[in-house]
């Protein structure tokens, strides 16, 4: 058989198969098997896809079990919660510049922002951003491939959306349940937020690597600005795309490095790479066009890059360190209030302190506050000049007397240089218009104006001493107090205070003391209000580093405390007579509030009443006579505008701090000069230390008004308030002036609180006889001659003991050198001196012209001398002249010829023997001649008469041939002076 025969009887019979019966049932069933097999395997793959399926979503539900829906506010709150950089402001809304933070963020409305870096940032971030709805399906797949293979290229979300999820909701770990998170967050995101709600709160959290400063920056708009020093709306097609591309790697693209230098070309061309990236993304998707593309490829974009600026804490260190300090604590009290804390609680603990004030800091870098001042740029920036032009500051001393270099960067040491500390104070308010914190920032970083505590010397003693006595009526300007020597005891300690000058000045008014600045007086009229506790005067001022142990030290009242106050603290003091007695603390901080406007703070001014209308007035007017005639007149001279000022210069002992404080109608404006650690200040250019505090002080107070003149100065006056009287009164007492006190030429008149005003008139007079020796006065004896007996107004004993003087003498050794106490005599405790014997003989007698001169007797008792006359030798002495001891030793002579002698006289009324005589003409000659001319008045011839008749001239002197000569012997006693003087 051939093969095609076989072929066919093998086709037919394979075709039988089929077509017979029994081949027909046996393929149904064969169909039907494997019909069913298929349905089978289907109905288990799609069970196995729904299991696959269910499993999937389970395993999703799972993993996001936890997480709970967000509503629209808690999304919101979430989505907008990101740090943005505080601003400080000048007063009258100056910008100062940004808040200290770690991370500078400035935030952005969409409409401002530059369509180039809107269409950079979608074609490169999320290219399907307008058609999704939070999630890219291809970005789910990834996520799951990631987790099951256990990937390490993990990218995370992919969508702005998801991105937005998860820098502001989630946190940045890697895991798949995160991302489950993300996907269901984003999802919600989009149902709540529009696209362009989403976009542009992105383009406020992203983070965009460092500015040209070195700082690190997240949102595009301090990008823009940080890095090419343009507006975000003025952004051109490579600077989008540059900072389109910044935040898939921020710091690895940014152009700067934290030392605000830019990158070399190497580090650069990452940051390049990733713009051209961007470039060609915006060029597909047809944001640009060909050109464009060129154009922005071919651009040099380094040369875009901005310098560094200076920030606010360059600029204004001392500022800004200050809004800061005094921010944070603003912000933590306020924490703290809201948490149930109470003021003083925060103070008294200091570990709860730190708490809140780290919170606060926080708060303030985060949260973008707008922080507004009261400092007037011009005028801090005018008074920062002239303190670094000032010619007279000390020599710098640098630590341990050498001078120290750091290795490393070749800088001094911090030195310890003459610093000063300023600051001028609104009176009405307390606001703080300007300060000096200290001479450069760089030397130290020390604020000398509100952050440091020193003795501040004289300018206590109105602040602690004459304010709070003149409150309490002990002292009035007119008081007198007694500047004279004064030991202390108290705690078993003696002190003996000085004057600074070494000297005493006697009896002294309040307002004298002031003005010149006594000690002695000071402290005797602070001893007595001690027990009153005067301090309290000040802790109500908010003196912080007072103690109670300061207030029962006696020598805190010349500026001795144990720790001291701030500028800040004594200028407020001032300000508190400048403000009618009314306190205000200084501020610095006027307001802080969101960018949207709700205030956070808001200062508000709450004077505190301390010392009434009538002593404020009163310690002004008193302060008035420091610039007129006191130890502020070098201030006054230098100052080249007129105002109305009072106040007090102070210096501490050693000179280790120098102040000045002044006051007119609308300012207050307080100096303190000395070293950042404690050392005498010198004399420099031949001006000492007071004066060159003085000179720096005029001179920023000229700068100021030369700047701002209607902020420092007025034509008004200090007004005077109701309930003061001027009133006579005794220089003595101080009470009203007697006819005793009137006659010593003792009344004095001065402005009186009227409640305290004197109504007693002054006792502390009598009228007395004294005999005057040498300073002291006595009382005479009843031989004591009376032509050396005085008689006037005289102080009482009982008198001194109120003036805390020990004795008479010691009182009138200060007086005789005050013109105004010349016609009061002390008498002196002691008896007149007496000598039983007649005092030695006068000598140095002579004559010149008609002038009698003779030598002063040096025995303690004389009190005076006589001076007699002679016609001639044989005439009788008469006396013709007394003269007190003590006096010019001399005595007009009017006789043309004559001879003259002189004795001295003691307190007991003895006489000297006559001294030698000298004359004038030759009296003995006239005689003759008149002799010769009337014989009737001639002699006896035989010498029984003549002699005898003139004095004892036969007696003796006839006998030795000298009988004439009567009187004229040095030897004879003087005449008896019941005598008649005759009529010459």
């Amino acid at each position: 058989m051939s093969n095609y025969d076989k072929f066919k009887e093998k086709s037919q019979s394979f075709f039988r198969f089929f077509v017979n019966k029994s081949t027909k049932k046996g393929a149904n069933i064969t169909y039907l098997v494997m019909w069913n097999l298929i349905l089978i395997f289907l109905v288990i793959g799609l069970i196995g896809v729904s299991f696959a399926g269910g499993a999937g979503a389970g395993y999703f539900a799972a993993l996001v079990r936890e997480e709970p829906i967000r509503s629209y506010d808690d999304m919101r709150q979430n989505i907008y919660n990101y740090e943005e950089s505080t601003e400080m402001y000048f007063a009258d809304d100056v910008y100062l510049g940004k808040y200290r933070a770690d991370l500078l963020r400035e935030e952005v409305s969409l409409d401002q922002v530059s369509k180039h870096l809107i269409n950079a940032l979608v074609s490169t971030e999320d290219e399907y951003f307008y058609e999704h709805e939070g999630v890219v399906p291809k970005a789910i797949v990834r996520a799951i491939v990631q987790e099951v293979t256990n990937s390490t290229n993990q990218t995370g979300g992919s969508t702005l959306t998801q991105q937005l999820i998860k820098n502001q909701v989630l946190t940045d770990e890697v895991s798949f349940d995160r991302k489950a998170k993300e996907i269901l967050l984003a999802l919600r995101l989009e149902n709540y937020f529009s696209k362009e709600e989403i976009l542009e709160a992105y383009l406020n959290v992203s983070p965009f690597g460092r500015d040209a400063n070195g700082r690190n920056i997240a949102g595009a708009k301090t990008a823009a600005e940080g890095i090419f020093g343009v507006d975000i709306s003025e952004l051109s097609i490579p600077q989008a795309a540059f900072i389109a591309g910044l935040p898939q790697s921020p710091f690895a693209y940014t152009p700067f490095t934290r030392t605000a230098e830019v990158k070399d070309s190497d580090g650069l061309e990452p940051g390049l790479q990733r713009m051209r990236y961007v470039l060609s993304r915006m060029y597909s998707m047809g944001h640009i066009d060909q050109k464009q593309y060129e154009d922005a490829l071919a651009y040099d974009i380094n040369k875009d890059l901005t310098s560094p600026t200076n920030s606010a804490i360059d600029d204004y260190p001392y500022v800004a360190f200050e809004i800061e300090n005094r921010a944070q604590k603003i912000i933590a009290e306020q924490l703290a209030l809201n948490d149930g804390y109470e003021k003083e609680e925060l103070e008294s603990n200091e570990e709860l302190y730190r708490e809140y004030i780290q919170l606060a800091d926080t708060a303030l870098r985060q949260k973008g506050y707008i922080i507004k001042t009261t400092l007037d740029k011009d005028i801090y920036t005018k008074m920062r000049e002239i303190t670094e032009e000032f010619p007279y500051f000390d020599r710098t001393v640098a630590y341990k007397n050498e001078e120290q270099v750091d290795q490393e960067t070749g800088e001094l040491v911090r030195r310890n240089a003459e610093q000063v500390g300023a600051i001028l104070l609104d009176n009405q308010t307390g606001a703080i218009i300007s300060f000096v914190g200290g001479r450069d920032f760089k030397i130290s970083d020390l604020n000398f104006a509100t952050n440091t505590w020193r003795h501040n010397g004289s300018t206590m003693k109105p602040l602690l001493g004459y304010a709070p006595a003149y409150e309490l009526g002990t002292l009035q300007p007119g008081s007198i107090l007694a500047d004279t020597p004064l030991t202390v005891r108290a705690g078993g300690q003696t002190w003996t205070p000085n004057n600074w000058n070494n000297q005493f000045n006697g009896l002294v008014t309040a307002r004298e003391s002031v003005a010149l600045s006594h000690n002695l007086s000071a402290i005797r009229g602070y001893m007595e209000i001690l027990p009153q506790r005067p301090m309290d005067f000040l802790f109500k001022q908010n003196f912080k580093e007072l103690t109670q142990q300061d207030a029962g030290n006696i020598s805190a009242v010349l500026g001795s405390p144990a720790v001291g106050v701030s500028v800040e603290e004594n200028t407020a003091g001032y300000v508190t007579f400048a403000n009618g007695g009314n306190y205000v603390e200084p501020y610095l901080i006027e307001s802080i509030t969101t960018k949207d406007g709700e205030v956070i703070y808001e200062h508000n001014v709450e004077p505190v009443e301390i010392y009434s209308p009538q002593t404020a007035y009163l310690m002004i007017d008193t302060m008035r006579d420091t610039f007129r005639r006191g130890t502020a007149i070098p201030a006054r001279n230098n100052l080249q505008f007129s105002a109305d000022w009072a106040g007090k210069t102070g210096t501490t002992q050693d000179t280790h701090d120098v102040w000045m404080m002044g006051s007119n109608p609308k300012v207050t404006f307080g100096l303190w000069l000395g070293y950042d650690e404690r050392y005498v200040l010198e004399k420099i250019s031949g001006y000492t230390p007071t004066q060159r505090s003085q000179m720096l002080w005029a001179q920023l107070l000229n700068g100021a008004y030369s700047t701002n003149p209607d902020k420092v100065s007025t034509s008004e006056q200090f007004q005077m308030p109701g309930g003061i009287v001027r009133r006579s009164y005794c220089k003595l007492s101080g009470l009203l002036p007697s006819e005793l006190c009137q006659k010593a030429g003792l009344v004095g008149d001065d402005l009186f609180n009227a409640k305290f005003a004197p109504t007693k008139t002054d006792d502390s007079l009598t009228t007395g006889k004294y005999v005057q020796i040498g300073d002291v006065a006595y009382a005479p004896l009843s031989s004591t001659p009376s032509e050396f007996v005085k008689e006037g107004p005289m102080l009482k004993p009982d008198f001194l003991k109120k003036l805390q003087i020990g004795s008479i003498e010691e009182l009138a050794k200060y007086m005789d050198n005050k013109d105004v106490f010349k016609g009061l005599t002390v008498l002196s405790k002691d008896p007149l001196p007496t000598n039983n014997s007649a005092p030695k003989q006068v000598g140095g007698v002579s004559l010149s012209g008609n002038t009698l001169s003779w030598s002063g007797s040096s025995e303690k008792d004389v009190i005076g001398y006589y001076v007699y006359f002679k016609q001639n030798s044989s005439s009788s002495a008469r006396k013709i002249a007394s003269v007190q001891a003590g006096d010019d030793l001399n005595s007009k002579i009017s006789q043309d010829t004559g001879l003259f002698y002189v004795t001295a006289v003691n307190a007991s009324g003895k006489e000297s023997s006559a001294s030698n005589t000298v004359k004038r003409g030759d009296p003995d000659k006239k005689e003759e001649e008149k002799k010769e001319t009337k014989p009737e008045n001639k002699p006896p011839s035989n010498g029984n008469s003549g002699g005898g008749n003139s004095g004892g001239g036969n007696s003796g002197g006839g006998n030795n041939g000298g009988g004439n000569s009567g009187g004229d012997n040095s030897t004879d006693p003087p005449p008896d002076d019941s005598g008649d003087d005759g009529d010459d």
